[in-house]
């Protein structure tokens, strides 16, 4: 055989094999995500809201997001059900019955939902750009300038939240709460919802004092709370804390897994270029369509060439 030999092309496929799988070890997921203990988030005791919507309104003023056609007085809208979208950013919902077992004669109960800022955030993760980025005290903020307008934050999140501006085809933007981060020239403010809750059911601070506090109210009143943190452990945990006196399925909020997805999604990333996964694949499916063909077009020869017993055979009939 002329050429590159069987020997010969499996040794180069071989260092192009070893030369792929060398990469340097990729780093341990906490490695990847380390949990600051600067993060900050809010504490939602749901037992104490009452739906009044200033948190709607505080944050639609303090984003500069589109007047909405009713007043934020009317309560009449917390009767359907309702997502954040690209023109609000956070909603309260509102489902029968009590909030709590030791709130019996209240007949509603209610529930503001918004981005919940994961500390393992599937979003950024997901973002092929950049544009999606976890802040130095925790808020996953977005950057339009560089957005590609993909839309795999959306498909990504375990909440749902990213909304995009698909009225806006010109200049389209992915929209979600930013937990007010740059929207004050001091900075360090807190969120627009939580100052202005009346009753203190949103609490701004760190996400390690606001988990005391979560804590300390359930072994307190276990008469009140579920005994659960909604979003300690969630997805890896996340900057928005929940108490409830109810299921949180019960309250629109989904049951999800403790891990976070984006390790999950990463741990394949990471193993399929670590090990050089697809280049192997990649060099041994052209290696073996390669010795194919090399073989095939021998064959073809074999054939053609006539034999010495039969010096007829290949030629012209």
């Amino acid at each position: 055989m002329s050429g590159i030999n069987r020997r010969t092309f499996m040794g180069l496929g071989a260092v192009a094999v070893a030369g792929a799988a060398a990469p340097a070890a990729a780093k341990t997921a906490e490695e990847r995500h380390p949990i600051s203990p600067d993060y900050v988030g809010v504490l939602v005791d749901t037992t104490l809201c009452i739906g009044c919507r200033k948190c709607e309104e505080a944050c639609n003023r303090r984003n500069r997001l589109p007047r909405t056609v009713d007043s934020f007085s009317d309560r009449e809208v917390l009767r359907n059900f309702r997502r954040p979208s690209e023109d609000a950013f956070t909603v309260v919902n509102q489902f029968p019955g009590s909030p709590s077992p030791d709130q019996a004669a209240l007949p509603m109960t209610f529930a503001k939902v918004q981005c919940m800022h994961c500390l393992i955030p599937s979003c950024v993760s997901a973002c092929i750009v950049g544009a999606l980025t976890k802040a130095a005290d925790g808020a996953v903020v977005y950057n339009s300038t560089i957005c590609l307008g993909c839309r795999y934050c959306m498909i990504a999140c375990p909440f749902e939240i990213p909304a995009y501006q698909y009225h806006t085809p010109l200049t389209p933007r992915v929209r979600k709460c930013e937990m007010c981060t740059g929207t004050t020239p001091a900075g360090g403010a807190d969120p627009a919802c939580a100052a202005a809750c009346p009753t203190e059911a949103l609490v701004f601070g760190k996400r390690a004092d606001l988990l005391e506090i979560a804590h300390q109210r359930l072994e307190q009143r276990p008469d009140r709370y579920e005994q659960h943190v909604y979003g300690e452990h969630e997805v890896g945990g996340t900057g928005w804390l929940y108490l409830t006196g109810r299921p949180v399925q019960q309250l629109g909020l989904p049951e999800l897994p403790e891990r976070a997805p984006a390790l999950r999604t990463e741990a394949i990333q990471h193993g399929i270029f670590k090990y050089g996964i697809l280049p192997v694949a990649l060099y041994g499916g052209l290696a073996a369509l390669m010795w194919r063909n090399r073989e095939r077009k021998d064959g073809e020869h074999e054939d053609a060439a006539p034999s010495p017993e039969n010096p007829q055979q290949g030629g012209a009939q």
